[in-house]
């Protein structure tokens, strides 16, 4: 089921994680870019997951994780 098919609760949900991990990278002062940089991911993939558009892979968030130096769960909530 392509993400816009997605319930609105499931919706909600990835975009309040985007809003998280953009929380905490411009708490860090980290530009998309820079971020993808030191997460292994491309600036598409930060842009896509910040504005909630697709569902990340557990894969890619554990690096965007680790590269903001935040626990998963914490990103997840």
């Amino acid at each position: 089921m392509p993400p816009q098919d997605h319930p609105a609760w499931l919706r909600a949900e990835r975009r309040a994680l985007g809003d998280r991990i953009r929380e905490r990278r411009m708490w860090r002062d980290l530009t998309q870019e820079k971020l993808a940089e030191r997460a292994g991911v491309s600036r598409d993939t930060v842009q896509r997951i910040e504005r909630g558009t697709n569902d990340p892979r557990y894969s890619d968030l554990a690096r965007i994780a680790r590269a903001l130096d935040t626990p998963l769960a914490q990103l997840v909530g």
